[in-house]
């Protein structure tokens, strides 16, 4: 399971715009912490041992921190990411969850906080979902602190979102500070919906630098609301839809990583049935064709609700 993460944006937080959580009936602190513990450990004895997190996440450091002390793991990969603000108080009825700021000021104090919680844990540390406009491009100083983060053995990377995430990735990947580039991993939206990042994805990949592909699953509805040719492959190989939107991301070449964000052991055990699964050439052609227009993927995902 060597190229499989498990994100907790699902589980650090009560609220998030997954269809088909499968969470408690408690979201107080400590029942989503041993939700969290519960998937993390399942994972584990899985052979996933890299696990992905965000200061955004709720308490989704905190929840790991824990449970790497409690159990003792040393061999668990972590990365994580700065930018958003979780600001939701822990409620289901917050107007507002996060807060986006890139500057250098909000990234020394993210940075800090997550030493803290995570002490020298974390492999990766991440820009949340870098935009091709985001100010960070013309921002000096931030790009400084980054090279710096990097000098000192912190790999440094990056999320994109939004329509415009190949134009993101290739702009982002040719920051450079005394000729050496800022960021050597990106971590971007693919799926068998949204494919639109794949080129730029695939050139990071062959130019050496590690690609992690999120929301595998468009945000659950891959497996609430599959698509017939999906639900019809996914009966061929005796497995759910989930697992054939997760073997799709796996059949890409440049994936180094798929993050994958179940909720529960369940979910995950349906998601690594994707280990199972080989995907035919006219399969790939049939889950090719799903493919929307970017910018009606990003619109629907925009009106998914925090639940």
């Amino acid at each position: 399971m060597e190229r499989i993460a498990v994100g907790l944006a699902a589980l650090g937080r009560p609220a998030y715009i997954n269809l088909g959580r499968d969470l408690p009936e408690s979201r107080e602190v400590e029942a989503m912490r041993a939700a969290t513990h519960a998937v993390l450990d399942e994972a584990y004895q899985a052979g996933v041992w890299w696990v992905d997190v965000a200061r955004s996440y709720g308490l989704s450091e905190e929840f790991l921190a824990g449970w790497l002390t409690e159990r003792g793991h040393r061999d668990v990969t972590v990365s994580s990411k700065w930018g958003y603000r979780y600001v939701g108080e822990w409620r289901l009825d917050a107007e507002v969850h996060e807060v986006k700021e890139h500057t250098v000021e909000r990234f020394h104090e993210q940075w800090a906080r997550t030493r803290e919680v995570l002490g020298g844990r974390v492999g990766l540390y991440q820009v949340h979902s870098l935009t091709v406009d985001s100010p960070l491009f013309s921002d000096g100083p931030l790009i400084e602190a980054l090279a710096a983060l990097s000098a000192s053995g912190v790999e440094v990377g990056f999320s994109t979102s939004g329509p415009a995430q190949a134009d993101a990735v290739r702009r982002a990947f040719g920051l450079e500070v005394a000729g050496r580039p800022v960021f050597t991993a990106v971590q971007s939206t693919w799926n068998v919906l949204e494919t639109s990042a794949g080129p730029a994805l695939a050139e990071a990949r062959a130019a050496g630098k590690r690609v992690l592909v999120k929301e595998t699953l468009a945000n659950g509805r891959l497996a609430v609301q599959a698509p017939p040719a999906l639900a019809r492959i996914a009966a061929a190989h005796g497995v759910g839809p989930d697992a054939v939107a997760v073997a799709a991301v796996l059949a890409q070449e440049w994936t180094s990583v798929a993050v994958i964000g179940p909720s529960s052991p369940g979910q995950l055990a349906a998601n690594l049935a994707s280990a199972e699964v080989s995907l035919a050439p006219d399969e790939r052609a049939e889950l090719a064709a799903l493919a929307e227009e970017p910018e009606s993927y990003w619109r629907h995902r925009s009106r998914l609700g925090w639940d």
